[in-house]
Formats: C-alpha cells, structure tokens, sequence
C-alpha cells in the first residue's frame, strides 16, 4: 500500500481555492426560465452602464438603452439635470422612442401613436382628446420615473426605484481610479460584438486566466504572470518561493519593457500625468461594476467594457476606448495599436465563450467544478446565487 501523499503546500495569503467546488448548474445558462429570473431579479435591480455623459451633453439629446424585455428613455432636460424613464407612453403603452438616440424639439416627448405631449421632467402636458372624460387629471400620468446618476463621466441607471448605493455596485472604492481623471476623457474609438454566450459565461471567462496561456498567446506574453494561469502574485501556492524576485511573471504587470496594453507595448496616447509609479508599473488596474461593466486602466488609455443580456445565449458587447484630449488632438498618435491588441484580446474570449456555451447542453452534465485559481470565479457565482436570492 502505498503512502499518503504529502498536504499540499500553500503559504499563508494563498488565495486560491483549497477544494473543489461545484459550480452553477449547468441548465442555468441556457434555461428560458432561468434566464428570465436572472433579468428579473439581477438585471431589473442593479445599476447598469448607459453611455458617456458627453453622449447627452446638450439640452434636450436622448438615449435608449434596452435591458432584456425593458427599454429606458434617458434624457437631458433644460434645466441640465438628467433623466431617465421607461419609455412607455401612459396612454397605451406605446414606446415614445423608437431610435437609439437623438435630440427632442422644443415642445417636449411627443408619443408617435396618439400624440401625448411630455416634458422633460416627464410631466404629461397634453393628452390628444378632444375631451378627457370626467375625473381624468393630467398630473395622474407623467412618465414612469427610474432612477439616474452620473459618476466621472458615465451614466448610469436602474430599472427599480430602490437600487443598492452605487459606491456598493463597485469592487473597487469610487475614487480608486481617481488619478486617470475619468470625467475629462474622451471616446476615441468604439467597437461591439455579439457573443453566442449566456453573459454569465462572459463574467465567469472575466474573472480566471486558467485559459490564458492557451487562449491568449500573445496577451500571456504581454503580462508574463497570466502566461502562468495565474491572476496575480498569491494565486501561486508557493508565492513566497519568488517573494523578493521582480520577475514579472512572479509579481505580475507588464512584461520588462512594455508600458501599455497594446500590439507592442509601446503606448499610444499621452500617459496619464497623475498616476502613482505603482499604477504605472502595474500596467492595467480594473474596475467593475456587476453586472454591466468593467473598466480596464492602462497608463495611456481606460477600455469600458459592457455587457448587455440579448437572451439565455446571446450577449451584446461593447468597448469604448477613452483618451485624454491631447491624445485625440495630436495626429502622431495612433490609437490602432490599442484598439487592434483588445480586438485579437475580446475576440479570443468571444470564441472561447462560445465554445463553453455549446458544450453546457450535455445530457450528463449537470454542473461543473471550480479549481483553485478559480476563486474570483466562485465569488461571481456566489454574487449571482446571493442576489438570487434576494427578497
């Protein structure tokens, strides 16, 4: 009989997981059921990503934003506040908008159906009949209020009236990112795709580079660590082995001689003058904000990624890239390097994704199993079941 093996060795501040541990069950990235649960209860609560605030910098400019079956209506009013609303007539339930974006006239929300007239504090103005009827009162049927809030330039809104504090969205403090000046940059380029995935299967990609090294070759050898399947320096059991080595594919960052994330390495735009040598040398620092949005904060540029649930295997994705002004006003700066290094990136995970989402449907297979450099993985999951179960 052969000897028990010796306990696994991991140094104190491991990270990883120390047991196996079942994942979500399978059905619940493909069942119509399950999928409308999620919408119901994560979708429907949580603040989501809407825009830039540039997108609705002028009196009077819109937006929709659709959210599985619901769409929002933001608006800037005169006044400059913004705005948000379901963008649902109170007549009949007619949509008031049918383009994604645009600009009202002076006289306000007009229903394209029957012609009801809005404000832009959603009061109703007008009702097209000749006669109301006994007992109908114009102030009974304004808009249907959501609520709206812009952080450092973004926007964001929610479909229910008592949303979670938004600084509790986030897994980062707000003022974490403070140093990339979020509110002064600018959208220099802007790309989406469609993704044969169940969003969850996005996020869960997100938070693991267990794939990284066969996934991602040219990104494993931009940030050496992630050429380990590692995310960071105490995902390694025996991290302390290389504590005092600068090497990084032990303490993580960017490979010795690259600044950004890009198809060199080399940066593209003007480095952000208030970051930390620390925020520097890291070379991307992430924010996210469940379950819509996360933001990736290199020395030269943020990527904003968003995910917006099309159905139980469909997820829309989009990426904003954002500079400070004097990137975009100076013609010697070429954003592709950047713009084509996340493409080969997103679309590598897009692949993957879709590869995960086929293979969910095996009969046998009623859930999966997490490994330890999957921990951030099984705090997601947890996430998911916590609000879930919600009341």
């Amino acid at each position: 009989m052969s000897a028990n093996p010796a306990p696994a060795r991991r140094d104190p501040g491991y990270l990883g997981l120390t047991a196996p541990v079942a994942t979500l069950p399978a059905a619940w990235y493909f069942d119509p059921a399950q999928y409308q649960r999620e919408l119901t209860q994560i979708w429907y609560r949580n603040w989501i990503y809407a825009c830039r605030s540039s997108e609705l910098a002028d009196t009077r400019s819109f937006r929709t934003l659709e959210v599985g079956d619901q769409s929002i209506l933001l608006v800037r009013a005169e006044d400059g506040e913004l705005r948000a609303f379901h963008n649902t007539c109170r007549h009949r339930g007619a949509a008031l908008c049918r383009g994604a974006a645009g600009r009202f006239p002076p006289v306000g929300i007009v229903c394209p159906y029957h012609a009801w007239r809005y404000n832009l504090r959603g009061e109703l103005v007008q009702a097209s009949s000749s006669q109301v009827g006994d007992g109908f009162e114009v102030r009974d049927y304004g808009l249907y209020r959501l609520p709206a809030l812009e952080w450092n330039g973004f926007i964001f809104t929610a479909l229910t009236a008592d949303p979670p504090p938004f600084a509790a969205s986030l897994d980062l403090p707000p003022e974490r990112l403070d140093n990339w000046e979020l509110a002064k940059l600018v959208v220099g380029h802007r790309m989406s795709k469609i993704i044969a995935c169940n969003w969850k299967v996005f996020w869960e990609n997100y938070n693991e580079c267990l794939h990284c090294p066969g996934v991602h070759p040219r990104l494993s050898q931009l940030v050496p660590i992630f050429g380990r399947a590692l995310l960071e320096q105490r995902d390694d059991p025996r991290w302390r082995d290389h504590a005092a080595d600068d090497d990084p594919q032990y303490v993580g960052g960017l490979r010795r001689g690259a600044l950004s994330w890009t198809m060199d390495g080399r940066p593209v735009g003007v480095p952000f003058p208030k970051l930390s040598l620390e925020e520097r040398a890291a070379g991307h620092t992430y924010l996210t904000a469940l379950p819509s949005m996360f933001l990736a904060a290199h020395m030269d540029y943020v990527r904003l990624v968003r995910l917006l649930p099309l159905g139980p295997e469909r997820t829309a994705m989009s990426i904003e890239f954002l500079f400070l002004p004097e990137t975009l006003s100076d013609p010697r700066c070429d954003l592709s390097r950047a713009v084509e290094f996340t493409d080969l990136v997103m679309s590598e995970d897009a692949a993957i994704c879709e590869v995960n989402q086929r293979g969910l449907h095996a009969l046998p297979h009623a859930a999966g199993v997490l490994m330890p450099e999957e921990y951030v993985v099984r705090q997601f999951q947890d996430w998911v079941r916590a609000q879930l179960s919600r009341a």
